[in-house]
């Protein structure tokens, strides 16, 4: 295949105060600025050719535990401080939300499994997928077809959940080097991971990332990212690859403790932007990148203006997680200042475990990106809610059969941390929500979400910003955790996250958040059957790994989507049986 190679330079930023403007005036970072202040550098992209995700697959096949490779994604443990122990003065109460039905209005689907994503696969890519945990799902909705992704396979379906192609390999998907060739001995390929996936209306294209890091001995990583060349997307889709070495070379900027990774890739857009944001690991922690990438050339199958922002700080320490903000088809873009994306992220750093603040981030002139990229990042921190650190959650007990087999008790549930998850912009405010610790009526501590709506606004040209609502959703002497929440044009909003506890087997559930920013009751869409029982709860740790995040978005029509990690009753491999549900909520 044919690859055409070019790389998109952009300038040094002007820095006033906590502002770093990208400009395309001269062919170096914001050299001689502050050294506590972002900088914009040069971006190294470049496109890769053409790819599909193919037809539906029949699955067929288990694991050969002798002939097996596992593998946990990367982790995205985000470094921080020492902690101690949660103080109980600063842990959150619980809140007062019950299980009940999913009640009417909920339509869905069990979505993608480990089975499938370990079976995935055909031709080179046959047997050739690792067993991956956890999922961490990406979900995206227009034209009456759904589209999830898990580490490391995607399927596409129709609103009713027949499947119309896939399961398909994300290495597959984007002509990578198979996971593992199992031979003697193996031959590993290209790693991947952290999938994401976003419809956009305003081009009526879909968007994929994905972290991908060269076979050894290369050092190079790269954000992979895959546009629609259609409004299809079963049909061709332009590939493109940022290089996120950050070693000096390539084009990159020379980062600390790099060769370099960007962790987790995290995505959203505006009118005239597609943004990403990673987390960047070497020898140590660089903290969140942002690249802003020209949407209508991408959606074009053209290689875009690109800004790449680093050397993002707060008061105690490196941003983490700054997630942007995707809009929903039937909403409207933030277009004053000359367009502008808003993005969110937590502040929680060591000794004390716990915060109340958090931090919005705006981006503006982003229709810049379309002729001279002259972009402005702020931020400004807002006083919030407590939100603290979780700790691991226990399951209901239940037949373990590969913790058994390896003579391990039942595990717990890693519930992630507390850096924010996906966010949303509707109606002039910013929809998001992380795990956080809270104390039962039996004063036990467990795992809730706090959740925020957060209203940007501007005075004069400077960033400020106010909690418009906020709250928390717990159930008494259970867990919940890893949320997303979708919301429509008009305001109406749910929140997709895993139930588990001493009551429940690990289950997708959901909250409707009213206009007033109240959380409904927890309802269950689909009961889990058993405990989770993956080989990462049993290599001496005792805690499994789970979904880093899940995924929820709203379509044109205003429905409300969901995609949770749960343990259905279906088909699983000798070492995993973590599934996927797929759920749609009438607003």
């Amino acid at each position: 295949m044919k690859v055409a190679s070019f790389s998109t330079f952009l300038t040094r930023g002007t820095v006033l105060g906590l502002l770093c403007a990208g400009t395309a005036l001269a062919t170096s970072g914001c050299g001689g600025v502050d050294p506590s202040q972002p900088t914009a550098n040069p971006v190294s992209i470049v496109a890769r050719g053409i790819t599909a995700p193919g037809g539906p697959v029949a699955l067929t096949g288990d694991d050969k535990v002798g002939n097996e490779y596992v593998q946990g994604d990367l982790g995205g443990d985000i470094p921080k401080l020492p902690t101690r122990p949660g103080t109980p003065d600063r842990t959150p109460g619980g809140g007062t939300a019950s299980p009940a039905s999913a009640g009417r209005g909920v339509h869905g689907w069990n979505g993608l499994t480990h089975f499938d994503q370990r079976t995935s696969g055909t031709g080179k890519y046959t047997n050739t997928q690792f067993s991956l945990e956890p999922p961490d799902q990406g979900l995206c909705v227009g034209h009456g077809k759904v589209m999830e992704l898990v580490n490391d396979a995607l399927a596409i379906y129709d609103s009713n959940g027949k499947l119309l192609s896939g399961p398909t390999p994300i290495s597959q998907f984007f002509n990578l080097a198979p996971e593992v060739i199992r031979s003697t001995p193996p031959v590993f390929g290209d790693f991947v991971s952290d999938p994401k996936c976003y419809f956009d209306a305003d081009t009526n294209r879909w968007f994929i990332t994905v972290l991908q890091q060269d076979p050894a001995p290369s050092v190079r990583s790269h954000t992979e990212l895959a546009v629609s060349a259609t409004a299809d997307p079963t049909k061709g889709w332009n590939l493109f690859s940022i290089d996120a070495t950050d070693d000096g070379n390539n084009g990159t900027p020379s980062h600390p403790g790099c060769p370099c990774f960007g962790d987790q890739p995290l995505i959203g857009a505006d009118e005239h932007g597609f943004y990403i944001t990673t987390n960047e690991f070497g020898a140590g922690f660089n903290g969140a990148q942002i690249y802003a990438l020209n949407k209508k050339a991408l959606a074009a199958g053209g290689l875009p203006n690109a800004v790449h922002f680093d050397n993002l700080s707060l008061a105690e320490g490196i941003a983490y997680s700054v997630q942007p903000a995707t809009t929903p088809p039937d909403g409207k873009f933030a277009r004053g200042h000359g367009g502008t994306e808003f993005f969110l992220s937590a502040l929680q750093f060591g000794p004390d475990p716990s915060d109340n603040r958090i931090a919005v981030w705006s981006l503006t002139n982003t229709r810049s990106l379309s002729s001279t990229p002259a972009l402005t990042l702020q931020k400004a921190i807002v006083t919030s809610e407590i939100y603290t650190q979780p700790s691991p959650a226990v399951q209901k007990v239940g037949p373990i059969p590969y913790g058994t087999s390896q003579g391990q008790p039942e595990s717990l549930i890693n519930s992630n941390d507390d850096r924010m998850n996906q966010t949303v912009y509707v109606n002039g405010l910013l929809y998001s929500g992380l795990n956080t610790a809270f104390k039962d009526s039996a004063g036990v501590t467990r795992v809730a979400i706090a959740y925020f709506i957060v209203r940007p606004h501007f005075t004069a040209d400077v960033l400020t910003g106010s909690i418009h609502d906020q709250g928390y959703v717990s159930v008494d002497k259970n867990n919940v955790m890893c949320p997303s929440i979708a919301v429509n044009g008009d305001g109406d909003a749910a929140m997709g996250f895993t139930l588990v506890g001493p009551d429940y087997f690990p289950s997708a559930a959901y909250v409707r958040i009213d206009g007033g920013g109240k959380a409904a009751d927890v309802k269950v869409v689909s009961a889990g059957a058993a405990p989770e029982d993956g080989f990462t709860g049993y290599d001496g740790g005792g805690v499994s790994r789970w979904g880093d995040y899940s995924a929820a978005v709203a379509d044109e029509h205003g429905n409300l989507w969901m995609a949770t990690e749960y343990i259905p009753n279906l088909p699983r491999t000798t070492l995993a049986n973590w599934g996927t549900f797929i759920a749609r909520v009438n607003p």
